[in-house]
């Protein structure tokens, strides 16, 4: 993974929850070749494993860490794992997160006969389950891991929100109050935090073609949805993001040189979804 800006992290201990998904996984090869010692944190260790062993090929400095989230006696059993091997935390990305069918609307726009799921319908305990995966997955870690940070230079937390924070998505309301919540949390930790040293952010990434979302953007053939031609038509670029364009802004953030007066901003990476009012 080629490192865009030049950023060296040597030296630095980067921790990354949900590190086997398709975009943290980028994240942590492109934060490994800055030099960082990465802390790759999941609930599926294979995937984390697949992840180390290819920054470990390219002779940088990984470890797998199988772990949920929201299980705060677990994260602080894999923080004793981590000061072991490679020493307290400098820089933490809450990557951890997704959404639940459950908690999703079939239709758009209610109707009175309208046809399958509708708002009245919807699970209690999936829109539970994904504001806590999104929100307490932030939270929990952020505590666990923000102790190391205190009192020490260039350690930072960054947090991953979501365009549909900005204005929500239609069906999916769980998924869009719980990364506008990111958005805000990010703010109030940025200023909780910013007498002690530790500087708070957040990226907000548009439509990127991952495993999670893969039956929402693509027809069973592979063809486009509908709500993906929705999608493009507004998306100025008219594409999905690269899971690699998340890389620049990322590692700008983790950079104390380059970003050091930056706290509590919330970056769109969006092809200009956000900017574009559909005429």
């Amino acid at each position: 993974m080629k490192n865009p800006l030049n950023v060296d992290l040597t030296g630095k201990v980067v921790v990354i929850t949900g590190a086997g998904g398709v975009l943290c996984s980028t994240i942590a090869k492109a934060v490994a070749e800055a030099g960082a010692k990465v802390a790759l944190l999941g609930r599926t260790l294979k995937k984390l494993q697949v992840v180390e062993e290819a920054i470990r090929a390219e002779g940088k400095i990984a470890g797998s860490y199988a772990c949920d989230v929201l299980d705060k006696e677990m994260l602080e059993h894999v923080h004793e794992e981590i000061l072991r091997d490679f020493g307290p935390c400098d820089i933490l990305l809450n990557g951890a997160g997704g959404n639940n069918p459950i908690a999703t609307t079939d239709q758009e726009f209610y109707a009175p006969d309208e046809a399958g799921k509708t708002f009245f319908d919807l699970d209690k305990k999936g829109f539970e389950d994904v504001m806590s995966l999104n929100f307490t997955g932030t939270l929990l870690p952020s505590q666990v891991f923000a102790k190391d940070m205190i009192g020490r230079e260039g350690c930072s937390i960054i947090n991953i929100s979501s365009m549909n924070a900005y204005t929500p998505l239609t069906k999916i309301p769980a998924y869009s109050g719980a990364k506008a919540a990111i958005s805000n949390f990010t703010q109030w930790m940025a200023t909780y935090f910013a007498k002690t040293g530790i500087r708070c952010n957040a990226i907000a990434p548009g439509f990127f073609a991952t495993e999670q979302n893969h039956r929402l953007l693509f027809n069973e053939d592979g063809s486009l949805s509908e709500r993906s031609g929705k999608i493009l038509r507004n998306t100025p670029t008219e594409r999905f993001g690269k899971p690699e364009e998340l890389v620049g802004a990322v590692l700008f953030l983790m950079c104390e040189e380059a970003s050091g007066f930056i706290n509590g901003v919330i970056i769109p990476i969006d092809g200009g979804f956000c900017a574009y009012a559909g005429v």
